[in-house]
């Protein structure tokens, strides 16, 4: 929701100091049902079914238990100044308790800050470590960013000052200027979110920058064997603007392939090369342009669903005389491809217009699969073309038993404990290579009216992890969710689209 009411922070008050709390973070939890069905249980009644909602009034609760708590034994040991009781209590709330005990019965991605009425603060991270979590802290200040670049520049630390908040641990600040890391929660098998390292998160950190730029450099074979590897032929591009790292490596990657054939054209020559041969070799180099031109007050990804079509036709712009008609092929590098609405409503018909006999569209991530439920907004699977190729490619080949046989296992599911559930929209995808899927979102997101010829490239999920080993969260791309809610969602969010129905898989 849009509104000033979903805006962070959320604050929960009260009179007594120790009682209030105030939060925000980046957060979402797969199974907000059960934890409204505990508050239900404790004898509360939410306002909104909502996982802050439920966030708040879970830690609200314990927060006042270990008030009440503290406050009982001041009293059986015989103290009765109200006004001293208080102020101890602020010394002795143990925050990591409230945490544990808040957090029992969690299940999604989160880094979570507050901060208590009496000054007390936290920053908590999820025990698989999903969403990112950086922290640093002197003599003077404690800051916590989900991003490392976000501290170093507004405070000019260097990077290995930074360090990172544990999964399952929560950092804790106390009033009197303690600061500690203290586990709440039995890690997991580490699973950071992945799709942080090609999209969200910002590229000038310097791992992220690496890691991008491999993403670029992995594609390359891929996109040679596209154009027959007729690099004279050929003009490099990409969309605007988190592509442009990995777009950087990509061209690295070409120009080794360059040096490469000039290095086995000149020495493997029997007979003596004449000097136009010589120079033809030697001026091979890639022809790297500026294409698509975008307008950088807009953000197609993140706009309600309502506003998006609008948009993509506003979006962008095109450099003209770069492209040779009908000889050029045309590579154009994006981060990812989701929907495919951009591309299909806007890029294509504006790039065909420039004359190209080809456009090869590349992805530097593999094909998006499946909903994200720890705190990205894609939750509804017929949002994504890779989901859309799949469906039409088992209608064409008579296999509707597949998505039957697939819906009615997920519809059961919901009826079993979340511990219980398997993702059954596998079998969805399992008939077809990821090639044949790639072809038939070409068919897809290709515009009637163009001319050139389209194709599409992914990034394959093996090349990911070579790119980004230290953040194997996958799931958007495999279906292996690190948390058994996930597979409880992505059911869902089966159904719901069996069902026509355009909401969210989650609350």
């Amino acid at each position: 929701k849009n509104s000033i009411e979903s805006c962070h922070p959320f604050l929960r008050q009260n009179n007594w100091k120790t009682r209030n709390l105030v939060i925000a973070g980046n957060f979402n939890m797969t199974n907000v049902d059960e934890l409204l069905q505990q508050l239900y249980d404790l004898g509360q009644h939410p306002k909104e079914q909502a996982d802050t909602v439920t966030v708040l009034e879970k830690m609200g609760h314990f927060i006042d238990t270990e008030n009440q708590e503290i406050f009982d034994s001041y009293k059986a040991d015989g103290l009765d100044d109200n006004i001293e009781i208080s102020k101890l209590i602020a010394n002795d709330m143990d925050v990591a308790k409230i945490l544990r005990k808040s957090a029992k019965n969690w299940d999604g991605g989160y880094t979570i800050a507050g901060i208590l009425g009496h000054g007390d603060a936290f920053v908590m991270r999820d025990p698989v470590g999903i969403r990112p979590a950086f922290y640093y802290y002197n003599d003077e200040i404690v800051v916590a960013a989900s991003e490392r670049p976000a501290i170093q520049t507004a405070f000019n630390i260097p990077v290995d000052d930074i360090k990172e908040i544990r999964p399952g641990h929560a950092l804790i600040v106390k009033k009197n200027g303690i600061i500690t890391e203290e586990m709440f929660s039995e890690p997991a098998e580490k699973k950071a979110c992945s799709f942080e390292r090609i999209y969200f998160s910002r590229g000038s950190d310097s791992s992220i920058y690496r890691e991008r730029k491999q993403l670029g450099r992995l594609l390359c074979p891929q996109i040679l064997n596209a154009v027959d590897h007729d690099v004279k032929n050929t003009v490099f591009s990409y969309i605007p603007n988190t592509a442009e790292v990995a777009f950087y490596g990509m061209v690295e990657g070409v120009h080794k392939y360059i040096k490469k054939y000039q290095r086995d054209k000149l020495l493997n020559r029997v007979d003596k090369i004449t000097d136009e041969e010589l120079t033809e070799v030697l001026k091979l180099a890639p022809r790297v342009e500026k294409i698509a031109i975008k307008d950088v007050k807009l953000r197609t990804f993140i706009t309600q669903d309502a506003d998006r079509s609008e948009m993509v036709a506003h979006v962008y712009d095109t450099t003209y005389g770069l492209i040779k008609n009908d000889t050029d092929t045309l590579v154009v590098l994006d981060d990812s491809i989701v929907r495919g609405t951009t591309l299909k409503q806007s890029i294509l018909k504006i790039l065909d217009r420039l004359g190209p006999k080809k456009i090869v569209v590349v992805s530097s991530a593999p094909q998006i699969r499946y909903p994200d439920c720890y705190g990205i907004d894609m939750s509804r699977m017929g949002e994504f073309v890779a989901f859309e190729a799949a469906i039409s490619l088992l209608k064409e080949a008579g296999k509707e038993d597949v998505i039957l046989k697939a819906y009615q296992l997920c519809k059961d599911s919901a009826k079993l404990p979340k511990e219980e559930v398997i993702n059954y929209v596998k079998a969805i995808y399992e008939p077809f290579t990821d090639q044949q899927i790639s072809d038939r979102i070409a068919k897809i997101i290709t515009p009637k009216e163009i001319k050139a010829k389209v194709e599409v490239i992914y990034q394959t999920l093996d090349n990911l992890h070579v790119a980004c080993p230290d953040h194997t969260g996958d799931w958007y791309f495999s279906g292996d969710y690190p948390t058994p809610g996930g597979n409880k969602v992505v059911n869902r969010a089966f159904v719901n689209w069996m069902e026509g129905k355009n909401q969210r898989a989650y609350m």
